[in-house]
């Protein structure tokens, strides 16, 4: 059983994943529109990523006899700026989504719930990837500046990201 400041927070992580889909969801658009199609393939499967991401809690909360609040998401922004930007906010908002899971780890800590610190490494082990590939992109877009050629070869190898499969029941 999930206590009632666990599932409170919990339910507020829902949402801010659901945000960081959609947000992702909207880089996409954006990265389509500037004419990087492969840009715009990374941030729909990082969209994809995100999706699975608040099915795994959502379900979470339900499987410990909780209730979903699903709440307004706010509306993410419709411009972005340069592919470096672009990935500059994706690795800001990664970090901020860190310190969110880890403020969710020490309520799991302070309440003893075992179950829920459980599920929660998975997302703080999930976090370090995330940003981790996210830098990989902003590396060579540091490097390659606002050069025509170089935006093009980053964004043929982003056309090449494959959608993430679904972690297995438990994980």
């Amino acid at each position: 059983m999930i206590s009632e400041k666990m599932q409170e927070a919990l339910n507020e992580q829902v949402n801010k994943e659901f945000y960081s889909a959609y947000m992702y969801l909207a880089m996409s658009a954006y990265c389509d529109t500037i004419g990087l199609p492969g840009f715009s393939n990374w941030m729909r499967m990082q969209y994809e990523e995100e999706s699975l991401h608040v099915t795994k809690m959502f379900d979470y909360i339900l499987d410990q006899g909780g209730q979903v609040h699903l709440k307004v998401i706010e509306e993410p922004p419709k411009e972005y700026g340069t592919p470096l930007e672009v990935f500059e906010k994706t690795l800001e908002h990664e970090q901020y989504v860190t310190g969110l899971i880890h403020k969710l780890m020490d309520l799991a800590i302070d309440e003893r719930d075992y179950a829920t610190q459980t599920l929660l490494q998975w997302y703080v082990t999930e976090q370090v990837e995330e940003e981790s590939n996210v830098n990989d992109v902003v590396a060579p877009l540091r490097m390659v500046g606002e050069d025509k050629g170089g935006l093009m070869m980053i964004d043929q190898q982003l056309a090449l990201r494959i959608p993430p499969v679904a972690p297995a029941a438990g994980n």
